[in-house]
């Protein structure tokens, strides 16, 4: 389980670490088609994970509660929907609900998580660094500033975990809370970055890849 909780805390940030180094190896930024495909990618993943990986087990850990097993999902996830939760956050709370053995959360779920922010941090890394080396620094310094960006998201999800083990009664509440905090992202951010200007096409072809690509993960890895 230990392995399993490193390599879910680190692939998030193998994600930014990834997409920064295209500043070492990559003259100009990158192509605006390929940054709404990632983007629309990242979109589908996230909602699926939110549904898949958060909601579903919160209200399969409320089934003690009968018909209304959705109320704790339902007040977590209109709490979540107002904040922009940090994603490493996010994978703290899955990866907590998974340690405690009594959140309904799988490996494969937590994993595919993890799998679709690291997706989504890719083009977050390379917008930080390629502007950082067009105004003058060098490519080096440019990726390391872009690393360090993303370094802030396993600590995250490690202080995630560590609280979260304190409120296990409020599993349920703090998925679907984290299920909202992602959707707010996604509408917020991601689905008008994958919409605009011309060939918005792409943007949600790739959305509805991410999003049964995940499913299917959840799924097959649960």
């Amino acid at each position: 389980m230990t392995g399993e909780l490193l390599s879910g805390l680190l692939i998030p940030f193998i994600g930014t670490s990834l997409g920064s180094a295209c500043v070492l190896f990559m003259k100009k930024e990158l192509n605006t088609m390929v940054q709404r495909a990632l983007t629309g990618f990242a979109a589908g993943v996230m909602v699926a994970a939110s549904v898949w990986s958060l909601i579903i087990p919160a209200m399969e850990q409320s089934e003690g509660m009968g018909k209304f097993a959705f109320v704790p999902a339902v007040i977590g996830f209109w709490l979540g929907i107002l904040h922009n939760l940090p994603e490493g956050m996010a994978v703290g709370v899955v990866y907590a609900g998974l340690l405690s053995g009594k959140a309904s959360v799988t490996s494969g779920g937590a994993l595919a998580l993890a799998l679709g922010i690291a997706i989504q941090n890719f083009p977050e890394g390379a917008i930080i660094s390629m502007p950082l080396h067009a105004e003058g620094k060098s490519r080096l310094g440019a990726f390391w500033d872009g690393v360090l960006s993303g370094a802030v998201e396993p600590v995250g999800a490690l202080l995630t975990i560590f609280a979260a083990g304190f409120f296990l009664p409020s599993m349920p509440y703090l998925l679907s809370f984290a299920a909202g905090a992602m959707m707010y992202v996604v509408v917020e951010e991601l689905i008008p970055e994958m919409s605009e200007g011309e060939h918005s096409n792409i943007g949600v072809l790739m959305f509805a890849l991410g999003f049964t690509l995940m499913m299917a993960l959840d799924v097959a890895l649960g």
